[in-house]
This record gives structure tokens, sequence and C-alpha cells, in this order.
């Protein structure tokens, strides 16, 4: 491990987490599932990514108490994790309770609603007994889960979220001085704020508009020391959840999440949701599959906008995402960021050199011209 690595590692718990020596950590990652067909080379990452979790969890050990957990890997990213994790983050009784009271099955499988919701929080806020902080290195991202957002805004845990880790963001996006990315972030919050629509445009021909009226834009810069506080690592960006059923336009994919695609794949966006999977492939195929299993996959879930300067790689969407000047549109789940669809998916996809534009009572506000941003 290199001097900057062991620096990184060191950094995620003093100055991204900011842990205290009586605090306990919880570090988890999922190995591959019986059931997943998984390529030799992706395999290889999931191993590596294994590897990283048990390092981040003994580097922790000079600062704090941390525990380590390894479960089998749910399949998609904003499944819920396996009552497994909900054990290790809750305790015993808290679970054993949801699993009496019928809830715990209902939110696994997304299927919960408000009451259900009500009934877990007063569950978890008696009887939990829960980490001070996670750190969430599973491949598959546990961000947008009722799991992140019980244990964030109810028992007040920090949470660092850091699904499809590689060992060169160490040398790269996390070595990013973390004061100037929130600074950043905060100014490019405070110039949408209180917007009302959003019109996304792209040299490739994507072209979207949809309202934000209501909407909170929200925060990842790194700094996570305040109780309740959740983002990645590396972090940088600042997203929202547009409004339900707005959503108009067409999207032009031209990268997966890691990598790019041999060909482009259109979206066609209609009353907030995909309607048309344009384009041939594997991925499109799938993509096409899944929306058609479940419309609410296509829901426009997410806008995000990069601001992490020292992040630079565009075939892992978890650094991907954070360029600076870029922006993302994550389709599926948004329940656990003020939205109001929840569907056990949740996946991002990059437009670099986009414009984005602003309009608060009629007045257009540029906040990024051509991947120039004006932040």
């Amino acid at each position: 491990m290199s001097q900057m690595s062991d620096e990184v590692l060191k950094s995620i718990f003093t100055v991204n987490l900011g842990v205290k020596k009586d605090e306990r950590v919880l570090v988890f990652t999922d190995v591959v599932n019986l059931d997943e067909r998984v390529p030799e080379e992706e395999s290889q990452k999931r191993e590596e990514l294994r590897d990283i979790a048990k390092e981040v969890a003994e580097a922790g050990r000079e600062f704090c108490s941390t525990d380590y957990l390894e479960f089998p890997s749910v399949g998609g990213h904003g499944k819920e994790p396996p009552a497994i994790v909900w054990m290790a983050a809750f305790g015993e009784e808290a679970v054993s309770e949801l699993e009496k009271r019928g809830v715990l099955k209902k939110i696994l499988s997304k299927e919960a609603g408000e009451r259900d919701i009500k009934a877990a929080e007063a569950v978890i806020s008696e009887k939990a007994k829960s980490p001070d902080a996670v750190i969430a290195l599973s491949n598959f991202s546990t961000s947008h889960t009722r799991f992140r957002d019980l244990l964030t805004r109810v028992r007040g845990a920090r949470y660092a979220s850091m699904p499809l880790f590689e060992r060169p963001m160490m040398d790269g996006a996390m070595t990013a001085d973390w004061n100037r990315v929130e600074a950043r972030t905060k100014r490019l919050i405070e110039m949408m704020s209180g917007g009302d629509m959003v019109v996304l445009t792209s040299h490739n021909g994507t072209s979207m508009v949809f309202s934000m009226k209501g909407r909170d834009v929200l925060p990842d810069t790194g700094i996570l020391t305040k109780k309740g506080s959740f983002g990645n690592l590396p972090a940088g960006e600042a997203f929202l959840a547009p409004v339900e059923g707005t959503a108009e336009g067409s999207l032009v994919l031209e990268w997966a999440p890691t990598g790019k695609l041999r060909q482009s794949i259109c979206l066609e966006v209609k009353n907030g949701r995909v309607v048309e999977v344009e384009g041939t492939g594997e991925f499109a195929e799938d993509l096409r599959e899944k929306i058609g299993s479940n419309p609410l996959i296509g829901n426009i879930a997410e806008l995000g906008i990069g601001t992490n300067d020292r992040a630079e790689r565009p075939d892992n969407i978890l650094e991907t995402e954070k360029i600076l000047g870029t922006v993302h549109v994550a389709l599926g789940d948004n329940s656990s960021f003020g939205g109001k669809v929840s569907v056990p998916f949740h996946q991002d996809f990059i437009f670099f050199r986009p414009t984005l534009e602003v309009f608060k009572g009629g007045q257009k506000t540029e906040v990024i011209v051509e991947g120039d941003p004006r932040f």
C-alpha cells in the first residue's frame, strides 16, 4: 500500500467521518453470490473491494472500535441489504421486533407503505443499538435504501457510501481538499435552491426539462462529521429529486456505469418516466427488460452535478458522477432523498460537457455552460 493510500485510509476516519476514540464503526462489504454470473474481470474487482474493506476496518482500529461484516450480494444498486446486515446495524432486539410485526419483509421487498415505515421508525428509535458510523464498501450501492435512511435519520449514524470503490481512487478523487469541495458545493446549492424548472442539454442530443419546485438541493461534500450525515466517498456533488411526473425529453447515454457503450442509447422520457429505450446491445436490452417489468424503474429519480476537481475517471460511476462540470441523471428509486418512488433499482448515467439552466420566477441562471461550471 502506497503512502498516499495509507494517508487516505486514515483520513476517512479522521477527516471525513471525524471519529472519536470511544465510537464504534461498522465496515461492510458484499461478496459474489452463488446466483450471480460474474465475468472474471469483475470477479477480480469484487475481490479487490473485499480486500479494501478489510484494510479500512483494520486502519480504523487505530482511531476507534471497528466491526467488519461480509454478506452475499443482493445483485443490484438500491436493493435493501439482507437481514444479517440489519442485525449488525440495529441489533437483534430491534430486528426481531421488525420481523415479528411483518415490517422487515415489506421493507426488504420495497413494498413498505407509510404506516410500515412509521412502525419501523418507532421500533428502531426505541430498541436499536447502532454504530456511530458506517462505511459501506459493498459493490452494490446501499445509498438509496430504507436501511441507510433509518440509520442516518432515526439513529443519527454517519454514513459513508462507497459502492464500486477501486484502489486508484485513493491517489485521485480521494485526495481532494474536502473543505474546498464543501465550499464549492454550497455555492452551487445556493445558486439552485428555490428553483422552479431545470433545463438540461448536451452536445450529444440530450435535452430534458423538469420541475424542481419544492425539492431541496442536497450536498455530498465528503465532510460527514455531523450526526446523521450521509454521502459518498469519494464525494463531490449536489443532487435533488425531480418532481415526479414532470420530466420530458430525451437522454442520450454514451456511458454505462463502468465503461463506454459501443453504441449510444436514447431514453425517451414522458410524464417523468422512460417510455422507450432506443438502441441495441446487451445493456440496452437489459434496461428495456427492467423498465418493461416495472415502469417505476424508468422514473427520473435524480439530477446531480459534480463538484470534485480531483475526480476524472469516466469508467466508474462512483467517481465519474463527481467530476467537476458534469451532470448525472438517475433512474429508479428516490424515496430516501426527497422523492416519492420506492423501487429496488437506482442507476446513474453521466453527461459530459452539459449545459444546465435553472429558472426561478422566470429568471434564468446558468449553472453549467458546455461543461464550464459557473459556481
